[in-house]
């Protein structure tokens, strides 16, 4: 028998994964995200699902950001009524991830004077369909289709998909993957057991530095910021790269790195999501962070770090003389606390900017990276008179040579069964480079899939109908 697999989503674009798997008689759906870029009020974002909703049997998460789990609610508000399926641990940042773009769409919506792409209500429905799945665990989610979940080392509780039919005919989704090795989570697991498999490729063209040069680098960064005597902005995702810089922030102050100077962790969102990871961090970190945890309990906190939840407590930093260190979401500088900081702080050329995550085309954060004089943010055009650093090597994405590793793998020189890969979730010129490169590097078959196409899959074959 056939595999359909249809790209909705995550083809030719880094955000907005959306895929569906249908078999004879099931459909399964693989992540519902939104799309991010310039703002979240897009056409994608707001526009029709381009297939029968109420026909999808179930939706399996890879993982807990919102391009892969931002229009769930919509899905659920248009008529989606299956079973919802992820790890356990993506099951409690989805839920933080979700309520808080209630507020952040909420917001965009009410300044565009447009309806919220979906309510509380909706979300409250979204989390009345969820079931808890764990790795490694052979499950029948959909008539005749039954899923397969991996550890990809990405966040916290991420998962490749591989669907497989009554026939054994099976396809992957890796969602993304990990750069591994993690400070803090396993490395990626192969997929050996599938006829195609679609997956990431964010940095497909580009190399990040070693884990030891990139600790070395923000060490230093720092050390020049704190001399400087301004404050320091980070801007960062609320989910794994708050934590990783968290992580990295200790242990330079317990080896006197660094001099102590207040560090602010201004995200509600960064704060609870932290609180998650320490709640399975024992339980899904690697061996040696459980082994540090039970010797030194958190991993993330230390004596000068200050969360502040409420607004009161955030615009008392204010009062704080520099030089201090300022974390907020959101990571690409297109809303959340940041925004506020940049505003007021960017103007100062005492001031830092410090860019550790990807920057999505469009994004205020990408075009400061890019080395704009002044940039739009929160309805005020800012100019830029701030240093700004970019840190290679923290985003969360395996690198090109690591994704020609994890390719490699699947093929059936290294034992796997894979036959054709797709290259996706990337900007196009990273989709392509990739494929190139396990064309001529492994011998593998790779096609750069279009949005809105659909491929037959079976055991001997894959085309486009």
């Amino acid at each position: 028998m056939a595999l359909r697999l249809s790209f909705y989503g995550g083809a030719g674009k880094v955000t907005g994964s959306n895929f569906l798997i249908e078999g004879v008689r099931g459909k399964i759906l693989i992540d519902c995200g939104i799309e991010q870029g310039a703002d979240f009020v897009e056409e994608h974002n707001y526009g029709d699902f381009h297939y029968d909703v109420k026909s999808v049997d179930a939706l399996v998460l890879t993982h807990a950001h919102l391009d892969h789990v931002g229009r769930i609610p919509k899905l659920v508000r248009d008529g989606f009524r299956g079973k919802i399926y992820m790890t356990p641990p993506t099951r409690d940042l989805a839920e933080l991830i979700l309520r808080d773009s209630l507020g952040i769409l909420g917001e965009e919506a009410r300044r565009r004077g447009i309806a919220p792409l979906y309510e509380e209500q909706d979300v409250e429905k979204t989390f009345a369909l969820i079931e808890t799945l764990d790795y490694h665990t052979e499950k029948e989610v959909a008539p005749g289709l039954s899923v397969y979940l991996r550890n990809t080392g990405h966040i916290l509780g991420s998962a490749s998909v591989r669907i497989k039919d009554e026939d054994g005919v099976a396809v992957a989704l890796t969602g993304d993957i990990g750069n591994s090795p993690s400070p803090l989570l396993p490395d990626w697991e192969p997929i050996t057991d599938s006829d195609a498999i679609v997956m990431e490729s964010v940095y497909g063209d580009r190399l990040h530095p070693p884990h030891a040069e990139r600790v070395n680098t923000l060490r230093d960064t720092l050390k020049r910021a704190i001399a400087r005597g301004g404050t320091i902005l980070i801007p960062a995702f609320s989910l794994e790269r708050t934590q990783l810089m968290l992580y990295e922030l200790s242990n330079f102050f317990s080896a006197k790195e660094l001099p102590e100077i207040p560090i602010f962790l201004d995200s509600p969102l960064a704060i609870h999501v932290t609180a998650v990871y320490e709640k399975w961090g024992p339980t899904y970190f690697k061996k040696s962070i459980e082994d540090e945890i039970k010797r030194e309990g958190s991993i993330f906190k230390f004596p000068f770090l200050k969360q502040t939840l409420s607004r009161d407590e955030s615009l008392a930093i204010d009062k704080v003389p520099g030089p201090k260190i300022i974390i907020a979401g959101a990571g690409m500088s297109h809303g959340g606390r940041i925004g506020k900081w940049e505003v007021k702080y960017l103007p100062d050329p005492t001031t830092t900017l410090i860019i550790v995550g990807y920057q999505a085309p469009g994004s205020p954060g990408r075009r400061m990276m890019e080395g704009a004089t002044s940039v739009r943010l929160n309805g005020i055009e800012v100019k830029i008179k701030a240093k700004v650093e970019n840190l290679h090597g923290w985003s969360a994405h395996a690198d090109r040579d690591e994704l020609l590793k994890f390719a490699e793998a699947s093929l059936p020189q290294a034992g796997g069964r894979t036959k054709t890969i797709f290259t996706a979730i990337g900007e196009p010129s990273a989709e392509r480079f990739l494929a190139q490169r396990i064309h001529d590097y492994l011998g593998g078959n790779a096609i750069v899939p279009e949005l809105g196409q659909t491929w037959e899959i079976t055991k001997d074959s894959v085309k486009k109908i």
